[in-house]
């Protein structure tokens, strides 16, 4: 329980595979690939100038809750370009590290009551040495345990303290209505094709709307209720449906997916076609280009 932010450039794998070449297929590891039950967030940057925006609220996430942070940016999103206006650091959020100030009180696992985070002890202060390490800490003390009542103990309270950062970030918001026939969902890269096959089919009066994932783990709060908002659901990745398939997951519903991993983005045409298709009751796989 530390705080660290591990950016993951995404690039066609397996191991060193084509590593000039883009994909989206390392989410799985990024949810999953620890040892034990080990939850930590997953964030996704969407364009160039998102990159320093979500970098930021990594950053914020993984010292206010104490965790490791798992972002996620791909070979092409590395390599693009865009205009961005740098922001005045007034109209960022404070990263202020609030430490205990004296080692009265003081317990390297005693949680806030909100956050569940632990304190943050800054090193060198008398009074709150204490071990961090690999093995299970007991509660409060920090202090190896290998009793298995506390093991359960901490292993629940690690999996709530990321369940609940679900309450301290935006709602999914939607670009376009706001309910109708079809939602498209992407994370990561994908943004600029899909907001721009989106964009193409609403001046054509399709009746399509887009909602773009930041934070992948944990979801936010009301993406129940917008789904419901939507008959279908289409999800374009660079993988072989790993964002659909943690959907499917959470969520007792039905979603088409896009999926190619041919190491190049996706391009409009090829989203625009998928959703004329889902539109006319066909599927959306054929409209990747060969």
């Amino acid at each position: 329980e530390l705080p660290l932010v591990v950016i993951d450039v995404q690039r066609a794998g397996p191991s060193t595979g084509l590593p000039t070449k883009t994909e989206q297929t390392d989410l799985g590891i990024a949810l999953y690939g620890r040892h034990g039950e080990c939850p930590v967030p997953v964030l996704a940057a969407a364009t160039a100038e998102d990159c320093f925006y979500t970098a930021y609220e990594s950053v914020r996430l993984a010292t206010k809750y104490m965790t490791p942070v798992l972002l996620l940016s791909d070979s092409f999103l590395a390599n693009s370009s865009g205009a961005f206006r740098i922001p005045s650091a007034s109209s960022l959020p404070d990263l202020r590290i609030e430490a205990p100030r004296g080692a009265e009180g003081f317990a390297p696992y005693r949680r806030d009551p909100v956050t569940l985070a632990r304190p943050w002890a800054t090193p060198g202060m008398a009074g709150m040495l204490h071990r961090v390490g690999g093995l299970e800490g007991e509660s409060v003390t920090g202090k190896v345990s290998y009793d298995g009542e506390n093991h359960q103990q901490m292993v629940h309270e690690r999996a709530a303290k990321i369940a609940r950062i679900a309450d301290d970030i935006p709602p999914a918001a939607v670009s376009g209505e706001d309910a109708g026939e079809l939602l498209v969902i992407g994370w990561g890269s994908t943004y600029g094709a899909i907001a721009g096959a989106v964009h193409e089919m609403r001046l054509k009066g399709r009746p399509v709307s887009h909602l773009h994932l930041r934070y992948i783990h944990p979801l936010p709060r009301n993406m129940d209720e917008v789904l419901s908002r939507f008959r279908q659901v289409l999800v374009p990745e660079n993988n072989l449906g790993q964002l659909r398939s943690l959907l499917g997951s959470r969520f007792p519903r039905g979603f088409h997916g896009l999926n190619k991993v041919d190491c190049r983005p996706f391009r409009i045409r090829e989203v625009t076609a998928a959703i004329e298709a889902i539109l006319s009751g066909r599927s959306a796989e054929a409209c990747v280009s060969q």
